[in-house]
């Protein structure tokens, strides 16, 4: 990595990802302290050394955790289950404000959902920093962008994000993709299950708490975004992992991507609970979640001979098989996609833009970004 940004180019602290932003406060305490634990604490030999390959790859992994782990924590903040609200019959019963109780209508579990998703995301990231550390690698320091407003609605910590969740156009294509027999690696295209654009997907002010359908639909957008942001994951770390040369990288990569496989698969559910009843049809501001159970036709209810109406099966949670490999082999359900063109670093930063996620930062931050997701997709595997 060119020495261009002090930021970026130099083995940084633990302790510093502690300063601000998703490492700190809230929701994600318990995850913050995994940070300040000592890289030797693991038992890595320093001399045992990463290839600049492995080394890129496990540094934009860790760039993703902790931009994922930023945006859980405003979900976690105003939508989670702290430990405030304990016991959790408690809150089932009186939520702490509508957004959670908005969750709570999706799945009687969501908040916790959210808030083990969120020390999920933070483990992540205080993982492969320590690993970096331990292996004499450079790592990522995010502090000097964690400059952009959040919300000011009670619950919010306030502190400065790298991530925006207010401005969200949420990619929902990912819910179509999912029940379909293609697959993107062969270049298909799905279209979009909703057309959320430029939506807030948490309570700005503690004025969004008080219409009951503005307020579910907020957490509706979150849902789609829920699954969004992990279909990502379940998708980024095989794409990377193909590159690794090291077997303990490849361990690494599948055994955080199975975890974020782990998660998408809870929220494609999640997701699916908001367009069904008793939630749908639910509409604000010319936002409509449909119920997607009615059927296009009313003569004709969902069914394997009515493509239209199975493509957004809410029950469809897990993948339908798709081509794979070969276009002539037998279908079989997989992630997807896998390729870098698609799923790779790149890709994802891509994605995140598109998605309004970094609506705010600064030219230097998508520099940086940008820099480590290619850095990332140029490894090649080693032998």
């Amino acid at each position: 990595m060119e020495k261009t940004n002090s930021l970026m180019n130099r083995a940084v602290n633990r302790r510093s990802l502690l300063k601000t932003g998703a490492l700190a406060g809230g929701a994600v305490a318990i995850g913050a302290g995994l940070m300040s634990s000592d890289a030797r604490a693991f038992g890595q030999d320093r001399d045992d050394r990463l290839t600049p390959g492995d080394a890129a790859i496990l540094r934009f992994a860790l760039a993703a955790e902790l931009i994922e782990a930023d945006l859980w924590t405003q979900y976690a903040e105003l939508g989670g289950f702290t430990p405030g609200d304990l016991p959790l019959e408690t809150l089932q019963t009186n939520p702490s404000n509508s957004y959670q109780n908005a969750f709570l209508q999706l799945d009687g579990d969501g908040p916790q959902y959210i808030t083990s998703n969120t020390l999920d995301e933070v483990s992540h990231a205080a993982f492969l920093n320590a690993y970096l550390l331990s292996k004499g690698a450079e790592t990522v320091d995010f502090d000097a962008f964690r400059k952009l407003p959040g919300s000011t609605a009670t619950g919010s910590t306030g502190i400065g994000r790298l991530t925006n969740l207010m401005h969200l156009n949420v990619d929902t294509s990912w819910f179509t993709r999912y029940r379909s027999a293609k697959n993107p690696d062969f270049g298909a295209t799905f279209p979009q299950a909703l057309d959320i654009q430029n939506r807030t997907a948490i309570p700005i002010t503690n004025a969004d708490f008080n219409d009951p359908n503005h307020i579910q639909v907020i957490a509706n957008i979150a849902a789609f975004h829920f699954g969004y942001i992990e279909q990502g994951g379940s998708s980024l770390y095989p794409a990377l992992g193909r590159k690794a040369s090291s077997l303990e990288v490849l361990k690494i990569t599948q055994g955080i991507g199975g975890d974020e496989i782990a998660h998408f698969l809870e929220w494609v559910d999640f997701a699916g609970n908001a367009v069904q009843q008793p939630v749908a049809p639910v509409s604000d501001g010319g936002l409509t979640f449909p119920n997607f159970f009615a059927p296009i036709n009313p003569n004709e209810p969902p069914s394997a001979s009515n493509p239209n109406n199975v493509a957004i099966q809410p029950s469809l949670i897990f993948p339908v098989p798709c081509e794979f490999i070969n276009a002539n082999l037998p279908h079989v359900s997989i992630i997807r996609p896998l390729d870098d063109k698609f799923g790779g670093a790149v890709a994802t930063i891509q994605s995140f833009t598109a998605d309004g996620l970094f609506i705010g930062q600064s030219k230097e931050f998508f520099r940086v970004v940008n820099q480590l997701a290619e850095e990332a997709d140029a490894a090649q595997r080693e032998f």
